[in-house]
């Protein structure tokens, strides 16, 4: 995929962060205040309000407005919360959960990056991305485009975005407890590929780079610097890791000591500026201080609120500009508030809403997709997406594992269930039988493993991990 179609500009934008910076602690070297930022944060949230249509949609064909979910996420505004008129029936989060329950959303040509999309954005409006309605699972839409042949990419290996946003999602879009919901042999393995993409600058571009001297010696960009960052401390990685400490000396090797602006490959601009400081807030590296305090006295944090319009509220995309770029203020708005690349959902203040709404049962006869990995021990774990038609509002591990051997996308994901039938303990799976103390167990939505049985129940949404072992 193009970068275009990934942009920050254009098409690709997410919120907040494991390890979001805390505005009541900004050090008194920053040279963004609380108050400022407060203020910026304020006004951001008004001018991402004003972007609404009088629909209450925010996404809709083509290029949209979506990732205003994220912004107003990371700076403490809830998407139900966001009303055109103060008409409730047309909240923000209401509008767009229908949108993706729509059986012709995305496109009748998707590709990876807009499950990525929506499930970041679904996750920081309150929806739960795995159970978004009853035929709508977007964790279970990403795992079909796992690379069987290339373990550990997602979507076609040369869209390398496809992969780093692949990452953002399944790590950071947690589940409405908190938990990580996929298992760490998934996240292992997205985490090498994001290594092995490193330039030898330190940092990353779009494209993959893995394997190819050429690419690897090119210069590096500075957004997908911030993105791969972010993915890989989402996904486990230390911010005191070599690699992200070669990534952040590439991010000060382009800061501009005047302005605190990072020279992006497209010159100076908000979009990159807002997506290299929420890679540093989602590492939980301060973005004021230490390397990104210039010698000037300036920080990224400083540039990006120089770039925004007030009382106003919305950014322009470059310095020279005169009027606000709604791509450029949510990207400003999110790195400002100290987002990331996905938030937990604020507490509504609308009386009765809940934090988070979901699908609670499956639904009889609707077709809907199931999220699954099976982990043999050898190293490398096989991922799929499970086609599935539940007969009842829940549903067994035996049922979905029979429907994996007969419609899972990629194929090849489970066969040889033993016993075929029946509720009892899982014996054998792709050829690796209980032995010992080595037997099949289970997990569910990142849920501690225990004995596998055909007969364990399978809830809505569910992401199904299965793992051979002690």
């Amino acid at each position: 995929m193009p970068r275009t179609s990934i942009s920050p500009r254009l098409a690709f934008t997410a919120a907040v962060s494991v390890g979001a910076l805390c505005l009541s602690v900004l050090p008194a070297a920053a040279t963004a205040t609380p108050a400022q930022i407060a203020t910026s944060r304020t006004n951001g949230v008004a001018y991402l309000k004003s972007l609404q249509a009088a629909d209450g949609s925010y996404a809709g064909p083509g290029l949209s407005n979506e990732w205003a979910f994220s912004a107003l996420a990371s700076a403490g505004t809830a998407a139900v919360d966001v009303a055109p008129g103060g008409d409730t029936t047309k909240n923000a989060r209401s509008v767009y959960r229908s949108l993706l329950a729509t059986a012709a959303w995305p496109s009748a040509t998707p590709v990876v990056t807009d499950f990525e999309r929506a499930a970041l954005n679904a996750y920081a409006a309150g929806i739960d991305p795995a159970r978004v309605s009853a035929s709508r699972n977007l964790i279970g839409e990403i795992y079909s485009y796992w690379q069987t042949a290339e373990p550990g990419y997602f979507g076609p290996s040369a869209n390398f975005n496809g992969t780093v946003f692949a990452a953002l999602a399944l790590g950071g879009a947690r589940t409405q407890t908190g938990a990580q919901r996929i298992p760490q042999s998934l996240r292992d393995a997205l985490v090498t590929r994001i290594r092995a993409n490193q330039h030898n600058d330190g940092g990353w571009n779009y494209g993959k780079a893995e394997g190819d001297p050429g690419q690897l010696g090119s210069a590096s960009d500075i957004d997908m610097t911030g993105a791969a960052m972010a993915a890989l401390c989402v996904s486990g990685v230390a911010n005191t890791d070599t690699d992200i400490a070669r990534a952040k000396a590439f991010l000060k090797s382009k800061l501009v000591p005047t302005s605190g602006a990072f020279n992006a490959m497209f010159g100076v601009n908000t979009d990159s500026n807002g997506w290299a400081v929420s890679g540093l807030n989602a590492c939980g590296v301060n973005p004021q201080t230490g390397d990104f305090l210039t010698s000037a006295g300036k920080t990224p944090v400083d540039f990006l609120i120089s770039q925004q319009f007030n009382p106003g509220g919305g950014f322009k995309y470059l310095p020279s500009d005169t009027t606000p770029s709604a791509y450029a203020s949510i990207d400003g708005l999110r790195a400002v508030a100290g987002g990331g690349f996905t938030a937990a959902p604020p507490v509504p203040a609308t009386g009765g809403a809940p934090r988070w709404v979901a699908q609670s049962a499956f639904t009889t006869g609707t077709a809907t997709k199931l999220a699954l990995t099976v982990d043999d021990g050898s190293g490398s774990p096989k991922v799929c997406s499970v086609a599935f038609t539940p007969t009842g509002t829940t549903a067994t591990l035996g049922s979905v594992l029979d429907s994996a051997v007969a419609g899972a996308t990629p194929a090849g994901c489970a066969s040889g269930v033993t016993p075929s039938s029946g509720t009892g303990t899982l014996t054998a799976l792709n050829g690796r039988a209980n032995s010992g103390q080595g037997t099949w167990k289970v997990s569910v939505d990142g849920a501690a493993f225990t004995g596998a049985a055909r007969g364990s129940v399978i809830n809505v949404g569910d992401t199904v991990a299965l793992r051979w072992g002690v």
